[in-house]
């Protein structure tokens, strides 16, 4: 019954930091949306367990009095001093610990925000950076061929035929693919590069039996290295949502002739970067198209109608659609164009097509000619601005956000005309967008644990101890990812700080109830402090150890199969699920410290204030006395 609303109080906390995340906004809120979805029903359904059905099963299955004495003993160590200093085993240790730290308890708090400046500034300096989601290894990658040229496509299918031959022959050798699909021409609605013929994807044995992805795919590259005339760039599955080539720019404008020579000023850059590869931009590809001009009043003169002569243009290129027609075999109609015959479909015959006029036959040479300009590829606008963009891979190892920020660094000196808007799309768009949504989504968090907190405990101070104490137990978030050489991930990290907040509030939560209970039955603040940390010794434990043994395969990329009696090591889900576990495990295991040390340490500072403020109001009046005429 004393420990009802304690429980209702941390459940609540942690429902409070879970429930902004089922608002997340966007592909990756949908992507990641079941995640809060789960942790909202397990906690609900816990808290009824809790509370109604463990305690019945306490009522039938426990027994008074199955305990020994000395672990009696222990138990009750809190309950009165002289028992506190005689306490055996770790709960004695604990409390000479925590009665030297209550001795110094400004000095205490002062270490652990110092600490948390320090690791924070460590990580930026040391760690290694931050990225969208876990780079994990793939079951599915794709090989694109990149060709230039008037290309049929039938010899675009040559071409892919012969790049799937190199890739069934590294098979046939390594066997290191379930299967192989090789698809000839760009796929519809496809962002990806124009002069994209094919594309062959494979599908990956399991990773324990083979190379990884990345070395056999920079070894079917070099295979196909020496094939003339195409480029074949690799791609691997992403590990979340996607969100197409890593760094991405976008450059718009409502001046269309400014974006090739912005693009190709761009496009250098990234060249001459290091850690980027499979560099493209969506410039037009190279070639030129005929523009027929047609000379009006020249033709007037000759009576020639312009439609006239339009179509006898399309004789000699496309053709006149005369009607349409749909096989037998096919749910697609086909177009019925007639044409001249390709002998007389080139350029040089243009000058000699006729045209009849009223005065009889004309060629179309004395009132048409024709012009070579610069082909046009696909042209794509955003909000009514022309946009080209440039893309690229990364290297193995770097970061995308390194190199957004290496890019950001060189556009401030780039002199891009300023009618010229740059945009970073890509991974930097929808990080970006996670970061700013978490970033709202742990303070509403904590704006509903303040709430919670301050209903519970009726005091402000209370309230803002617990909250700090989830601010300062990133510093073990971040003494975790520089022990393990991992990134900052965006999203799994950023999820995991927010769990951690919940845990970490839970534990605060009934240690402050606990001493609140206490203060008024105990002789002194500094007692009622210390039979607290007695008493709650060991539930912080017990709840730190549990979850941090729990995750701790992950945080080793352990995995075990009870069904199967398998134990594998660095399986493609412990590397998804390694950030957040990282961030738990390291995050909850110095936030126990502050819970045991740092919180009653900041209960000691409030108490030694208050004390400090009541004898300089006591020393106040006693001069007042003295100085009042007797």
């Amino acid at each position: 019954k004393r420990m009802a609303w304690p429980i209702i109080a941390s459940t609540a906390t942690t429902l409070a930091a879970f429930g902004p995340l089922v608002f997340w906004p966007g592909v990756v809120g949908e992507f990641m949306k079941f995640l809060p979805l789960t942790l909202l029903a397990t906690l609900s359904a816990s808290l009824l367990m809790a509370l109604i059905f463990i305690p019945t099963l306490g009522a039938f299955v426990g027994r008074p009095g199955a305990a020994d004495p000395e672990t009696m003993k222990v138990l009750a160590a809190g309950e009165t001093l002289e028992h506190l200093e005689r306490a055996p085993g770790i709960t004695g240790q604990y409390i000479r610990v925590l009665q030297s730290a209550l001795n110094h308890p400004a000095k205490i708090l002062a270490g652990a925000v110092v600490l948390m400046i320090a690791v924070q500034g460590g990580y930026a300096m040391f760690g290694k950076g931050v990225e969208f989601f876990p780079d994990v290894e793939p079951d599915f990658a794709k090989l694109q061929v990149r060709a230039r040229g008037n290309l049929s496509i039938q010899e675009k299918s040559n071409l892919m035929g012969e790049v799937e031959r190199h890739i069934l022959a590294l098979n046939a050798e390594k066997g290191e693919f379930k299967s192989v699909y090789t698809r000839t021409g760009a796929e519809k609605n496809s962002q990806e590069a124009e002069d994209i013929i094919g594309t062959v994807t494979v599908e990956f044995t399991d990773w324990d039996k083979r190379r990884k992805a990345a070395v056999i795919l920079a070894d079917a590259e070099n295979r196909v290295r020496g094939l003339a005339g195409i480029i074949v760039n690799s791609r691997q599955e992403e590990g979340g949502p996607p969100v197409g080539k890593p760094v991405q720019i976008q450059l718009s404008s409502r001046f269309p002739d400014l974006l090739a020579p912005e693009t190709a000023k761009v496009r250098r850059q990234f060249d001459t970067m290091d850690g980027l590869t499979h560099i493209e931009d969506s410039r037009a590809l190279p070639g030129i198209d005929w523009q027929i001009i047609v000379d009006r009043a020249q033709a007037a003169k000759f009576n020639a109608n312009v439609d006239v002569i339009g179509r006898a243009v399309q004789l000699a290129s496309s053709g006149i659609k005369l009607g349409e027609y749909r096989p037998d075999d096919s749910d697609e109609e086909i177009d019925v164009r007639v044409r001249y015959p390709s002998a007389y479909r080139t350029i040089e015959q243009l000058d000699h097509i006729r045209v009849v006029t009223p005065s009889g036959p004309v060629p179309i040479s004395n009132f048409v000619r024709r012009t070579a300009q610069p082909s046009v590829g696909t042209l794509n606008r955003t909000d009514g601005n022309r946009i080209m963009s440039v893309k690229a891979d990364l290297v193995p190892g770097v970061l995308a956000d390194d190199k957004v920020s290496e890019l950001q660094d060189w556009l401030k000196t780039a002199n891009i005309d300023p009618r010229v808007k740059i945009t970073f799309k890509g991974e930097d768009e929808e990080q970006t967008k996670a970061k700013q949504f978490l970033v709202k989504a742990f303070g509403v968090a904590l704006f509903i644990m303040a709430i919670i907190l301050v209903t519970q405990f009726n005091s402000f101070y209370s309230a803002l101890l617990i909250l700090s104490a989830v601010i300062m137990s990133t510093i073990g978030v971040f003494i975790g990812l520089l022990v393990t050489a991992q990134p900052f991930g965006i999203v799994m990290g950023g999820i995991g700080v927010i769990a951690l907040a919940g845990i970490v509030v839970n534990n605060n939560i009934v240690l402050i109830d606990t001493f609140d209970r206490l203060k008024g039955t105990t002789p002194t603040i500094k007692e009622a402090i210390l039979r607290t940390g007695a008493q709650r010794l060991r539930p912080v434990l017990l709840t730190s150890v549990t979850t941090i043994l729990g995750l701790l395969p992950m945080v080793l990329g352990v995995n075990i199969d009870f069904l199967t009696r398998e134990v594998t090591i660095g399986a493609p889900a412990m590397q998804w699920w390694s950030q957040l576990s990282t961030a738990i495990v390291f995050g909850l295991g110095f936030a126990t410290i502050l819970t045991l040390v740092v919180t009653p340490s900041a209960l000691m500072i409030k108490v030694n204030v208050h004390d400090w403020l009541a004898r300089r109001r006591e020393i106040k009046a006693a001069k007042a006395v003295r100085a009042s005429p007797q």
